[in-house]
């Protein structure tokens, strides 16, 4: 995915107003074309994100999952390592999509476009250091298993101390994300790059993301119920600059 974004990087997104005094008449006939490049890579990511860090999780949390999952780490280590790797590969997903929208959306409002780059990364950094607490329960295993039966009960509250760890950078990640979120569905609202209606949907379910992480950060469980809306946000955003791509009036004009 990484080779994918590298090599559409190199690609200017046409814009009225940035002629320079030369002939746009092979930029007008390419437009079309690029247009559903960057919409089809931008969804896909969209789509691919929630595979890699989903499946991801699950596997950690299939080992994690238990009260004493220390005792039983030595015969799991390769799948919680696997999951934290793919979660860590979600940070170049995340990325690409930041990078990949920014041209597109500065054409229209360039604070908006660096207010959503900055938050996406600093989204994946949150996620990041919570996969690296993820990721040192495995020396942390090692030594509870050479330390014996008598120190599992330190080895024990450390573990579930990491996973708090994880717990909690994903939640300010996921509520900078909201944060972020917001400012990229305000701007498509105004610029109908996509329907209206799927930006307020993307308002909505930002919305609703950032409260219900904030909430899980003061003890309040109820981010998982609070990001279904958007989570479906961004499975719909991504099927359908797939399948339909940015709106082609608003992706040619310039602010």
């Amino acid at each position: 995915m990484s080779t994918a974004v590298r090599a559409v990087s190199d690609i200017s997104v046409p814009t009225a107003g940035r002629t320079h005094g030369h002939d746009l008449s092979g930029v007008q006939e390419n437009a079309p074309g690029l247009r559903m490049t960057y919409s089809r890579l931008i969804g896909a990511l969209f789509l691919v994100g929630f595979l890699v860090y989903g499946v991801g999780a699950a596997l950690v949390t299939s080992v994690t999952g238990s009260p004493d999952f220390l005792s039983t780490l030595s015969a799991h280590q390769t799948t919680l390592v696997i999951g934290a790797f793919l979660m860590l590969l979600n940070t170049v997903v995340d990325v690409g999509k930041g990078v990949l929208f920014f041209p597109i959306l500065e054409n229209h409002g360039r604070r908006s476009a660096l207010a959503y780059l900055a938050f996406i990364v600093v989204q994946v950094v949150m996620l990041d250091v919570g996969v690296l607490a993820l990721l040192l329960i495995v020396p942390l295993g090692q030594q509870a298993t050479e330390a014996g039966q008598a120190n599992a009960a330190w080895a024990q509250g450390l573990g579930s101390l990491l996973i708090q760890w994880n717990n909690m950078a994903y939640s300010i990640g996921e509520a900078t994300l909201g944060v972020g979120g917001l400012f990229l569905c305000s701007l498509l609202f105004r610029t109908r790059l996509i329907p209206r209606f799927l930006a307020v949907g993307g308002l909505v379910g930002y919305v609703c993301l950032m409260v219900g992480m904030i909430a899980e950060l003061f003890g309040i469980h109820i981010g998982l119920m609070l990001s279904i809306p958007g989570g479906l946000f961004e499975l719909a955003l991504g099927f359908w600059l797939l399948i339909k791509g940015f709106e082609p009036e608003a992706y040619g004009q310039e602010s």
